[in-house]
């Protein structure tokens, strides 16, 4: 802008002198042209800088506001999308669960494995998050969901009304049966032979603790009855010591119980049927409906069933 304005002032000055050598009027009119179309000129190239400056300016000050308005609104719902998830731990799912009812979850080696665990990775996969497997005992899991320390209980665990008054269960991914060890000599043919003051060993908090624990009234032996212990384990080793006359489980740890124990046997008859399905804090709807979602898309493609089919034999 300095410099268009000497060159303006250049002009005029310059038109002034040769007004004042005496220059013929054609010539006065002519220099006057001279100097009038040079000051437009240069007044035109000014405003067009200046115009292209500021539209310059402008473009700039919109293409900044508007990469900005964009990050803010990414960060928003980038953040909007984060706080609808909420877990025990940044970026990690924590299962809780009772590492001694195999096939769902068992150790190998220091390591707990098995259905639940398989499937618990595969959902914090599509969650994009770390699987953390916390060990406790079964009837502990309930409370440990509930207070925070986990943030859901994969167990081989059934939903039941009792239940759902403490924790929200997602979807089921697997149905369950629960059926009666005896030994290969005993007189127990069937369920309704238990009633007889026979003595049931039962894993403490599941459901075959609670209907072998009810009222005769109610389809369940009397507490009187039912050994209550703190693994499948050590109720099916109890039977096989004669300190109780049958173990009411779940049908696949049955089996593998059966299998590492010779003299045992399962009756043919079931005793319940059942869904299993992931207990998650009433708290936390969030977590609730990423489970499902995450449920629903490994059912649809297949996941779900290979993990079931890799664990429990068809026959």
């Amino acid at each position: 802008m300095k410099k268009l304005t000497a060159a303006v002032i250049a002009g005029v000055l310059a038109a002034a002198a040769l007004t004042g050598c005496g220059g013929s009027g054609s010539s006065s009119a002519a220099s006057g042209s001279g100097t009038s179309a040079a000051g437009s000129a240069v007044e035109s190239s000014a405003a067009s800088e200046v115009s292209s400056a500021a539209g310059s300016s402008a473009s700039s000050e919109t293409g900044s506001a508007a990469s900005e308005a964009g990050s803010v609104a990414e960060s928003s719902a980038a953040s909007e999308a984060a706080g609808s998830l909420t877990t025990v731990k940044d970026g990690v799912l924590t299962m809780g669960t009772n590492a001694y009812f195999p096939p769902y979850e068992y150790y190998e080696g220091e390591e707990v494995t098995g259905i639940d665990v398989e499937i618990a990775r595969a959902i914090a996969d599509k969650l994009g998050l770390t699987l953390e497997v916390e060990d406790m005992d079964f009837d502990a899991i309930i409370t440990a969901v509930q207070g925070g320390k986990v943030d859901m209980g994969l167990a081989g665990m059934t939903v039941t009304p009792d239940r759902q008054e403490n924790v929200n269960f997602s979807d089921s991914y697997a149905t369950g049966v629960q059926v009666v060890i005896v030994k290969e000599d005993s007189e127990i043919a069937t369920p309704d032979d238990l009633a007889d003051g026979k003595k049931i060993g039962v894993q403490l908090g599941t459901t075959g603790d609670t209907y072998a624990s009810d009222t005769p009234e109610n389809g369940g032996y009397g507490e009187e009855n039912v050994e209550k212990y703190s693994k499948g384990a050590d109720a099916v080793m109890a039977l096989v010591q004669g300190k109780v006359d049958a173990v009411i489980i779940d049908n696949e740890p049955a089996k593998s119980f059966v299998e590492s124990n010779e003299g045992l046997k399962i009756l043919e008859t079931e005793y319940v049927n059942e869904d299993y399905a992931a207990a998650i804090s009433k708290d936390n709807d969030g977590l609730l409906d990423a489970v499902n979602g995450a449920l629903s898309e490994l059912k649809a493609d297949g996941t779900i069933q290979s993990i079931l089919d890799k664990y429990i034999s068809a026959n």
